[in-house]
């Protein structure tokens, strides 16, 4: 029997823009369903990751298994915002106009059972490099290893296929990094900007370190499609990582945090997070969105 087809652009990632939507409900079930339903009209000319968050499950009356809203989580000196959403639609593709009537498109078809929440623009950077320089991403699992690290299976119909998401902005103070010197960014970071190749003597805050996925137990391995944004009067990476668990997720964002041994991530010197979601993206039948999870057949 095939694998159950997931959404596109989880393990193919496509176009060099993409605009995130973050939707809260505002419309009893009957309407959340009836604009889940008209979702595939207005995504049915381009590439675009839907996911569902756990308002959304809830006022459905549906529970999807592992799903939960996003933990507001604190380590010393630091808080970590949850700013959950009912529904997400990243969009993507490589002209910003189209991406704009997309976006148009997809609030009319939903009509008034969401409002828009948020909305955040980014973009590939060079060759996929965060603002600071540093290439991100560069652990992301490929071929069969992403599958199994993002993709749902064993679980039954609707969710086979499907995948969690875990959202998050993250707000850069590039002036304060620019004040370190090279050396220091690379400790902070934990790889070499001039090769990318990671340091062996990084010390244990540094980034790479402390996120390093194959040294958690079970190994925390996650599909990062994270991109750089850059807004009227902030910038920085919108955090996008998927999952066939969140505790993968979850488990990385405790230790930068220093909850399992005190030790704060150096990310956390210039960059800080300012909102974040989970969301269930359902796999695909018959190249439609697969809503049985919800009860939408």
């Amino acid at each position: 029997m095939p694998e159950p087809d997931s959404q596109s652009p989880i393990l193919s990632p496509r176009g060099r823009l993409a605009r995130y939507h973050a939707f809260a409900l505002d419309g009893d079930a009957d309407d959340a369903r009836d604009a889940l339903a008209a979702l595939d009209r207005a995504l049915a000319e381009g590439d675009a990751v839907v996911g569902l968050g756990e308002p959304l499950c809830r006022a459905l009356d549906v529970t999807i298994e592992g799903m939960r809203t996003f933990p507001a989580l604190s380590g010393a000196g630091i808080a970590v915002p949850s700013t959950q959403g009912a529904l997400m639609v990243a969009l993507l593709g490589d002209d910003r106009g189209v991406l704009l009537h997309r976006s148009r498109a997809l609030q009319a078809a939903i009509g008034d059972a969401f409002v828009l929440e948020s909305l955040i623009d980014t973009f590939v950077h060079r060759d996929s490099r965060d603002l600071t320089g540093y290439v991100d991403g560069t652990e992301n699992p490929e071929g069969e290893q992403a599958r199994a690290a993002a993709i749902v299976a064993g679980a039954g119909a609707g969710l086979d296929g499907g995948s969690f998401v875990a959202v998050q902005r993250w707000v850069h103070d590039l002036d304060a990094f620019e004040d370190e010197s090279t050396a220091e960014r690379d400790r902070i970071i934990g790889r070499r900007l001039s090769d990318n190749e990671e340091m062996d003597d990084a010390p244990q805050s540094a980034h790479v370190k402390r996120s390093a996925q194959e040294s958690f137990d079970p190994e925390a391995f996650m599909v990062r499609r994270s991109m750089p944004f850059v807004g009227e009067h902030e910038e920085g990476l919108l955090f996008v990582a998927y999952g066939e668990s969140l505790d993968r997720y979850e488990s990385v964002m405790r230790r930068m945090l220093g909850l399992d041994d005190g030790i704060v991530d150096a990310l956390f010197r210039f960059s800080h997070p300012t909102d974040g979601g989970y969301y269930f993206c359902p796999p695909l039948r018959d190249g439609k969105l697969d809503l049985r999870a919800v009860g939408i057949d």
